[in-house]
């Protein structure tokens, strides 16, 4: 099979009967083996009604549905360890994203021989307050951070091999990072491609300015993760070393102070360095108990499925 396209949605009824035919007609045409992956988190619209109406017409259409909202990130990753295909797209479907780029997509992973492809859309149809102008800022911040210079992290859709996919963990709100996960785990060889960016023409918006928040908040757990995620002990090791260090400088010189140099007699506890020096001890143990923790805990880590799926459509299993 040559492609998997994996559709994340929430509540997108609407869209999902016209999504289909636009990728169907628009994959056929190339004359490319595909199967369409829709993921269900959660609708309490009637997506999953249109979804298995679909699967149980077209065979190369499959369907996973969540018991509850799980996140897009969760989506992501039940539809990564579904997909069969050599080349996976991710794209949403609120017919923002255009089917009509996934041949360009599919040619620079399997003729250029990138890992992965991300969409850049740079001419977008949002509002400039609420989501273009945060998600420049973003964006920016995420390029400095990460050092991947791509324009835009956010688009969701993208091109991967399949052993991308097959290898990295997209869990919490890290579907924003998906190509700094790739990096990570070994897949450098990155680049964008300039995508079309149309009007949303059913419903809402599922994301407001607040996801721009948890973005930096995610951008700073990845930078973490990054450099710190094998080795806690690395940072918070360090860290506890420096304070108790201090705090210990500190009781040395008071102690020394009172034996041999303390003509005026005063107690210990009516100096300030004292405090100083009991507090910055007791931080530095319990930042070096952390990393200790945090490297038994990485030790004894047991990776979970994340999410109940409920039920499923268009596999041979189901």
């Amino acid at each position: 099979m040559q492609l998997s396209i994996v559709i994340p949605l929430l509540n997108e009824r609407e869209s999902l009967d016209e999504l289909y035919r636009w990728l169907a007609t628009t994959l056929e045409s190339h004359g490319f083996t595909y199967e369409l992956l829709f993921i269900d988190d959660g609708s309490t619209d009637g997506s999953w009604e249109v979804i298995a109406s679909l699967a149980d017409a077209h065979q190369e259409v499959k369907g996973i549905r969540f018991n509850r909202n799980y996140g897009k990130s969760q989506a992501l990753h039940a539809g990564f360890d579904a997909a069969a295909g050599d080349v996976i797209i991710t794209m949403d479907a609120d017919l923002q994203d255009s089917p009509e780029e996934i041949p360009e997509l599919y040619a620079l992973i399997k003729n250029e021989g990138y890992d992965l492809v991300s969409g850049w859309k740079k001419k977008r149809y949002d509002s400039v307050l609420s989501k273009n102008l945060p998600s420049k800022l973003f964006n920016a911040a995420a390029r400095k951070t990460s050092g991947l210079q791509l324009h835009d992290f956010n688009c969701g859709l993208k091109a991967y091999k399949n052993a991308v996919v097959k290898n990295i963990d997209v869990s919490g709100e890290m579907h924003r990072y998906i190509p700094l996960l790739a990096k990570n785990a070994g897949f450098a060889n990155i680049t964008e491609k300039t995508v079309k960016h149309q009007p949303r023409k059913y419903g809402e918006t599922k994301f407001g300015a607040d996801r721009f928040i948890k973005g930096f908040l995610d951008l700073l757990t990845i930078w973490f993760i990054t450099y710190f995620a094998k080795r806690p002990m690395h940072l918070f090791g360090a860290l506890g070393g420096i304070m108790f260090i201090i705090g210990f400088s500190f009781a040395v010189y008071l102690g020394i102070d009172k034996l041999f140099f303390n003509t005026a007699g005063r107690l210990l506890t009516q100096r300030p360095e004292f405090y100083l020096s009991l507090i910055s001890m007791v931080i530095g143990v319990q930042l070096f108990i952390a990393g200790f923790l945090g490297e038994l805990i990485l030790r004894s880590k047991n990776d979970r499925k994340r999410y109940l799926i409920t039920a499923k459509k268009g596999f041979k299993s189901a």
